[in-house]
């Protein structure tokens, strides 16, 4: 008969321990299992054909017992072995914790506790510092009868030698006349002062004067410890600041115009509660930017409003600002005008505006357009041929007229009741085998949303006469001059006369006395 493991053994609190109990030359055998002192087993018993386990799963303190495995053969022969069972438990490290800040010359507390120890009875402790022993206990007398997590606590003053060196727990566990592993566990922390926020500066790279377009690092340096918490602010006025980043780095890829100002890091270090600033001023260099050209109210606006044109640039050193007409030459304001204004707007002063920055470092351009809409103007009426007009020609009227947007033209004729008749809808009215009957005043109206203006032709046209006839006319018209030509000039005469003898003469008496 024999019993698996051998009489002693040591089993981990939490594992899963199996005893066996075997036995030959019996046919069949009966198995017991019992403690000791009649404690309950903490286990399961398994009967096989010649052999039986205990199983425990998993052990605990409850198992520190001697166990007895009894086996009757043919209800005769009676045998029994005894295995002792020794549980333990030494799972982990030891933690160290150091309580308060350590501050050179203050007092300090480090506490190192040991979870989760059985039998703790067997448990002894060191703090040391490097290779220096600080304090030693034990729990030789502890009389736990379950898992317990030991604590040993030890005071002292850092000094500021210690800065750098280790506090080492060492936790040893003894189970005499037992092999287990591991027998002892260590855990070390260093020793560390806390001291600052002291000597901050800001280093710029690549200076405190970058060229546009450039990439930036601000970098804040400190001496502190622990390390400290930054945040990196931007001044905007008395009154508002601008939250960046918690990171001892700012950096901007591409600098413009606006990120110039007045940078703040602000070192702060939460163990010794103490806060520390340093600033750098940053001026970004470069060609002008144009960041504003506008019309107000509107790029588009009717004749007769107010009209504010406005450029702004951002640049360093600060731009000249050259606002103007494109179409003229000179400037439209004072030197570096950056608004005008034009009062009551006219159509003659749309067009393209331009607007010029220029430093030492280049120049920037913006261009807009006005665009004023008015009712038409200058309407016109032109008659081709310009001559006398006879049946059976053909008459083009043409009229033209200005306007934004551009105007509709339309034609219509007085008739003989003295209403106006639409007859054509186009700039140019063409006639076609002229007719007497086509003679009278003919008006032209150009239409747009901003009004309406109106221009007025009268058409005299001359009959065609037979061949045999032609003279008629021209006998009458010259015999009619001659009847008025003989009495005028009889008058004339007259009146020369006595202008010379009076020295003056008025015509209108003279006539009248004739009459």
């Amino acid at each position: 008969m024999e019993i698996i493991p051998a009489k002693r053994i040591v089993a981990q609190i939490g594992d899963t321990l199996i005893l066996t109990c075997n036995t030959t030359g019996c046919a069949s055998p009966s198995f017991s299992w019992r403690t000791h002192l009649d404690n309950p087993l903490g286990g399961k018993v398994s009967n096989h054909r010649t052999y039986s386990t205990l199983t425990m799963s998993p052990v605990s303190s409850v198992n520190s017992h001697a166990y007895l495995c009894t086996v009757i053969c043919d209800e005769k022969e009676k045998k029994e072995k005894q295995v002792e069972v020794e549980p333990y438990s030494f799972p982990s490290d030891p933690i160290i914790e150091i309580r308060s800040s350590l501050v050179a010359g203050e007092p300090a507390t480090v506490i190192c506790q040991i979870p989760d120890v059985y039998p703790s009875s067997g448990l002894e402790v060191l703090l040391k510092k490097d290779e220096c022993v600080l304090h030693e206990n034990n729990f030789f007398e502890d009389s736990s009868t379950n898992t317990e997590t030991k604590i040993v606590t030890y005071a002292f003053h850092p000094v500021a030698e210690d800065i750098g060196k280790e506090i080492t727990c060492v936790a040893r566990l003894t189970i005499p006349d037992m092999d287990f592993e591991p027998k002892e566990r260590t855990s070390s922390q260093k020793l560390n002062a806390n001291f600052g926020p002291q000597n901050t500066i800001i280093t710029a790279s690549p200076g405190n004067s970058p060229m546009e377009g450039d990439s930036l690092n601000l970098t804040c340096v400190t001496q502190s410890n622990p390390p400290p918490q930054i945040v990196w602010n931007k001044y905007l006025t008395e009154k508002s600041i601008q939250h960046l980043t918690n990171n001892n780095v700012l950096s901007i890829p591409h600098v413009h115009f606006n990120d110039s100002g007045l940078y703040i890091c602000e070192v702060i270090n939460l163990v010794t509660n103490k806060t520390e600033k340093a600033t750098v001023d940053i001026i970004i260099q470069g060609a002008p930017v144009i960041t504003k050209f506008s019309i107000e109210p509107s790029t588009t606006v009717q004749e007769g409003e107010n009209v504010s044109i406005q450029c702004s640039a951002e640049s360093s050193p600060p731009p000249k600002i050259i606002l103007r007409r494109k179409s003229d030459s000179a400037d439209m304001g004072p030197d570096n005008a950056r608004s005008i204004l034009l009062p009551s707007v006219t159509f003659q002063n749309g067009g393209d505006y331009e607007c010029i920055a220029e430093n030492k470092f280049g120049n920037s351009r913006s261009e807009i357009t006005l665009n004023v809409k008015y009712g038409p103007k200058n309407t016109m009426i032109t008659v081709i041929p310009t001559a006398a007009l006879k049946e059976g020609e053909t008459v083009t009227m043409k009229c033209t007229s200005s306007g934004n947007p551009a105007p509709v033209i339309s034609w219509k004729k007085k008739k003989a009741t003295g209403e106006s008749e639409k007859i054509f809808r186009n700039a140019t009215l063409t006639i076609q085998n002229l007719k007497s009957q086509d003679l009278g005043l003919y008006e032209c109206e150009a239409y747009n949303p901003f009004g309406k203006e109106e221009k007025s032709v009268k058409l005299h046209v001359q009959a065609r006469l037979e061949e045999s006839d032609q003279m008629i006319p021209l006998i009458i018209a010259f015999s009619s001059v001659a009847a008025v030509a003989v009495p005028a000039v009889a008058i004339l005469i007259y009146v020369s006369r006595q202008a010379k003898i009076n020295g003056s003469y008025s015509l209108v008496k003279a006539l009248r006395l004739k009459v």
